[in-house]
């Protein structure tokens, strides 16, 4: 089972759904730009924050290159303390070795924290195929899970919907009209929970982090209800990636420091919780039986890959999200897959390694680099988008027009005269379309872009044009100049003529 599962839509499709939905886009505008604030003030106080970036850097890129010996050290010591450690290469695995499990128990229910393996692998459907209710414990997760529909961020699954919509939601869970009052809405579920934690039978959890030197697992929540997950229960499960591990408790104090600033501007999450094994005769609770399956599912793919091998150094903050322009407008689920934003325009197709199913989905870009800037552990996510690109095209997958556009393009910037021939082609041709200094039509490649904004026609004169008579002020300039200054930028004049001359400067002026 992939990264999810794609709609027939392509990702142009489902963002014009979601540029004409003017909630959606307040809603989530709102949210990405409060996250956003939160970040950048959270680590403007926290001081020397490019240097906590660069460390967390460091500790994913050695982790990730020392992946074999950091699992086995945690397997072997996670085992030691008494849990079950199970591999599954592919999503059906992990689904099977979850389901063996709920069987093997006489599993009737189970409680979930938020985990987004879970909802890759889609596995609130298949226990449900076996009589197993599945109820999700975080408010985010419970609401879209009571909607149908698919987290809309990694770390806030229904920032896209607002108070009354949630409303109308619990109140048809309810059976009785509930008001549009977050602490009203809140206490409704946090007694519909109550219940479901001391009936289940399983508790399944995510893992934020595994910590190889003692073989444990940490999570990262706001709510507490991963707590009553991984403590009411006789039976806990945990789904992992392969790739959540860290050396260290000490590396665990810089992944706290980054996480939480990077996803929601706190300085620590409200909860922090270490789990080493079940329960022990002398624990006052716990689980009896503890099972970790670590999740391969198309991440190994990326190993020994120079372009994408970064990849697995993320931590699921969802920082990249809050600061993408094109996330910002369309929301997640423009994305097609349980993964969006800038990490899932990458992390979807390279973990299914089907460029030709997901071939468009790099394209829900600006290639701006804010990915970049905002990611915690540095990934170079603008650059992967447009590695994929180019694996699109190298696979027969690219648009023949485009291909035939570019080649064009390429045909006139190689010759400066054909540039200038061009241009002034291009001033007699926008006549018929420039009304009041700008292209408006919504015709052939404009379509696109004039839909939401205009196009600004070329200038009267170019700075081509304009060229000579900068040069001459230039010259004119020099002989203003003191002395020293003078033959500075003379020599510098000269040593570009005789560049030109040698045909280093490029073709023409341009």
């Amino acid at each position: 089972m992939g990264a999810g599962s794609k709609t027939e839509a392509t990702v142009k499709a489902r963002a014009e759904l979601a540029l004409n939905d003017e909630f959606l886009r307040k809603a989530v505008r709102f949210t990405t730009e409060r996250l956003r604030n939160g970040k950048k003030k959270a680590s403007e106080e926290h001081g020397n924050w490019d240097e906590w970036r660069e460390r967390g850097k460091q500790i994913r890129l050695h982790t990730i290159a020392h992946l074999d010996y950091y699992l086995n050290l945690f397997v072997n010591n996670a085992r030691a303390n008494g849990v079950h450690v199970h591999f599954a290469n592919t999503g059906e695995e992990a689904v099977k070795l979850t389901l063996d499990i709920a069987e093997h128990a006489n599993a009737k229910s189970v409680v979930k924290s938020k985990s987004m393996v879970t909802e890759e692998l889609h596995l609130n459907h298949a226990l449900e195929s076996i009589g197993v209710e599945a109820v999700e414990t975080d408010l985010g997760e419970y609401i879209i899970q009571l909607a149908g529909e698919m987290p809309s961020h990694i770390v806030i699954p229904a920032i896209h919907k607002n108070r009354y919509q949630i409303a109308e939601l619990l109140s048809k869970e309810a059976g009785y009209t509930l008001p549009p009052d977050t602490t009203a809405l809140a206490g409704f579920v946090r007694k519909k929970l109550r219940e479901k934690f001391l009936e289940a039978d399983i508790g399944m959890t995510g893992c934020n982090f595994a910590i190889a030197e003692t073989g444990s697992m940490v999570l990262f929540e706001n709510e507490g209800n991963a707590r009553m997950v991984s403590t009411v229960p006789k039976t806990q499960i945990t789904l992992m990636g392969m790739e959540r591990i860290i050396p260290s408790w000490e590396d665990l104090e810089v992944m706290a420091t980054l996480l939480p600033r990077s996803a929601t501007g706190q300085k620590l999450t409200m909860y922090m919780s270490g789990i080493t094994g079940p329960r022990r005769s002398e624990d006052a609770d716990g689980p009896d039986e503890m099972h970790i399956i670590i999740v391969d599912n198309g991440r190994s793919l990326q190993l020994g890959d120079p372009e994408f091998q970064e990849l697995l150094n993320c931590i699921r903050c969802g920082a990249c999200l809050n600061a993408c322009p094109v996330y910002r407008h369309i929301g997640g689920h423009a994305y097609g897959s349980t993964y969006s934003g800038p990490i899932g325009a990458v992390l979807t197709p390279s973990l299914n390694k089907n460029i030709a199913e997901w071939d468009d989905i790099a394209n829900a870009s600006s290639l701006c680099g804010a990915c970049y800037e905002a990611c915690p552990v540095k990934i170079p996510l603008h650059d992967m988008l447009v590695y994929l690109r180019r694996r699109k095209v190298e696979s027969g997958n690219g648009n023949k027009l485009e291909s035939i556009g570019m080649q064009g393009f390429a045909t006139v910037m190689g010759n400066s005269s054909r540039l200038g021939g061009m241009l002034r082609l291009g001033k007699l041709g926008q006549k018929l379309v420039v009304r009041s200094g700008v292209i408006k039509t919504k015709l052939g490649p404009l379509k696109g872009w004039n839909t939401y904004r205009v196009t600004p026609s070329l200038p009267k004169e170019s700075f081509r044009d304009r060229w000579d008579t900068l040069d001459q002020e230039l010259k004119q300039g020099l002989k203003q100049m003191e002395p020293s200054m003078q033959q500075r930028m003379e020599e510098l004049v000269k040593k570009r003529e005789l560049e030109q001359k040698e045909g280093k400067g490029g073709h023409g002026h341009g």
